[in-house]
């Protein structure tokens, strides 16, 4: 079973990104074949600097790597070393109606957020249907807020094989659990946008201010507390054991444990959680000889199927 997935270089990469993606993707690897990409592609949609964008595709592998995708089990590859995507999105636009295009929330959603609306961010589906069909993807993982974009890519690859003839595997979604929305410092959904996130890879004073200025009420030391209601608490159970878990709700509730109190034992939960994510990025962070041929090797493998996807589209559609 060949499994894709890919992440946008973003500069960051915060808890929300570890739970809803990255973690997911590293559990793939041990009931498939991964491929695993950096989507700078997709990027330039919303990164318009060039030392920025290298920066951040250089930070996405050196993530990935540290948080556990393995080089040896799965195929890891940026996005823009295999261009015979972007040459396959410029077939696919030509049986994608433009009103499949149109109805997709994330296009609505980006203009109703003041995004300034350009092709790109209008087309954006197709590159990501060239990105699934090109390595013949048996399953893709997305969060709900992805599936429209999946189901785009079914339609395309039917429309495709229907047209010219059977070119593409039809991929099927893997919607990914949902977690219970990971809450960002301010308590909405942790998000870049909204400035609110809690970054696994920042400094140590960094992240303890971070921590330490969740939003929280005004109920006393000493007065009961509702876990449920605490954006410390939901933070906390996210990586904490059952039986922490269990110990912190009754602490809660009991009264006389103070949100400064709990903040302290978050970051010293999230400090400790990461501690080895974080070694063991400074490691590979020293050898850019390895990462630069993680990123060669993965590109060859990545080529090496999509050659012969595109030998058989350029036939098909008359272009060889």
């Amino acid at each position: 079973m060949r499994i894709l997935s890919g992440i946008k270089p973003s500069g960051t990469i915060h808890i929300g990104n570890y739970l809803g993606m990255i973690k997911p993707m590293v559990d793939s690897q041990a009931r498939g074949e991964l491929f695993c990409f950096i989507a700078n592609l997709h990027g330039l949609t919303s990164i318009f600097n060039a030392k920025e964008m290298t920066e951040y595709t250089n930070e996405a592998i050196l993530d990935l790597l540290a948080l556990g995708i393995d080089p040896e089990k799965s195929v890891v590859w940026v996005q823009s070393d295999v261009p015979e995507v972007a040459e396959l999105t410029w077939y696919l636009n030509n049986v994608t109606p433009i009103g499949l295009l149109e109805r997709c929330h994330a296009y609505k959603d980006a203009l109703a957020k003041g995004i300034p609306a350009n092709n790109g961010l209008f087309s954006y589906p197709v590159l990501m249907a060239a990105d699934i069909l090109a390595y013949q993807s048996n399953v893709v993982p997305v969060g709900k807020d992805q599936k429209q974009h999946l189901e785009v890519t079914r339609d395309i690859a039917m429309k495709f094989n229907a047209t010219y003839g059977d070119a593409f595997t039809i991929p099927d979604a893997e919607i990914i659990e949902e977690l219970a929305v990971v809450p960002g410092i301010d308590g909405q959904k942790m998000s870049k946008s909204y400035g609110n996130t809690i970054e696994i890879f920042g400094e140590e004073k960094a992240l303890r201010k971070k921590i330490m200025s969740i939003v929280t009420d005004p109920t006393p030391v000493e007065a009961p507390k509702d876990p449920d209601a605490s954006t410390i608490f939901a933070l906390y159970r996210l990586f904490a054991a059952n039986e922490q878990t269990q110990a912190m709700a009754e602490r809660f509730r009991a009264g006389g444990l103070g949100y400064g109190s709990a903040k302290k034992e978050l970051f010293e939960l999230l400090w400790n959680h990461f501690a080895p994510y974080r070694d063991k990025r400074e490691r590979l962070g020293k050898n850019q000889d390895f990462i630069a041929e993680v990123r060669r090797t993965g590109a060859a493998k990545a080529r090496t199927i999509v050659t012969t996807t595109m030998d058989r589209v350029r036939t098909l559609v008359g272009v060889a």
